[in-house]
C-alpha cells in the first residue's frame, strides 16, 4: 500500500514539483492549495504525512497545523513544514508543534521523497 500524503502550497510550480517527487518515489499524492482546503483534505483522506507550507494566502501554516491537532483523527498526523523564509516567531512555532519537522526551500530534489519518508511512523 502507498504512502498518502497532503502537500499544501499555495505556489503551483512549488506544488507541483513537490507532487511529482513523491509520485515518483510511490506516493500517493492530494493536494491543496490554501489552509481551509488543505484542512477539509486532510479530514478526508487521512494522510501518513503532510507537507506544508508556512505561508499561505488564507491563514499561516502553523494555525492549520494548531486546528488538526485539536482533532482526535488527524492529532497525530506527522507534518513537515516547507518553506522559504521562516522568521525566528514561525520557527519557534514550528519546533512547538510536536511531531514536526521543517524543510528548507529551495527543496533538494534528489533527496527530498527520502527526507519526508523520515516523518512516516
Amino acid at each position: 500500500m502507498k504512502n498518502r500524503v497532503v502537500v499544501v502550497d499555495d505556489n503551483a510550480n512549488n506544488l507541483m514539483l513537490e507532487k511529482d517527487l513523491l509520485e515518483v518515489a510511490g506516493f500517493e499524492v492530494f493536494e491543496a492549495m490554501n489552509g481551509a482546503d488543505s484542512i477539509a483534505m486532510i479530514r478526508k483522506e487521512k494522510p501518513d504525512v503532510i507537507i506544508m507550507d508556512v505561508r499561505l494566502p488564507d491563514m499561516n501554516g502553523t494555525e492549520v497545523v494548531k486546528i488538526l491537532r485539536q482533532d482526535k483523527d488527524t492529532s497525530d498526523i506527522p507534518v513537515v513544514f516547507v518553506t522559504a523564509s521562516v522568521l525566528e516567531k514561525e520557527r519557534r512555532e514550528i519546533i512547538a508543534i510536536l511531531n514536526s519537522g521543517y524543510i528548507s526551500k529551495p527543496i533538494d530534489t534528489r533527496t527530498f521523497a527520502k527526507e519526508i519518508s523520515k516523518f512516516i511512523k
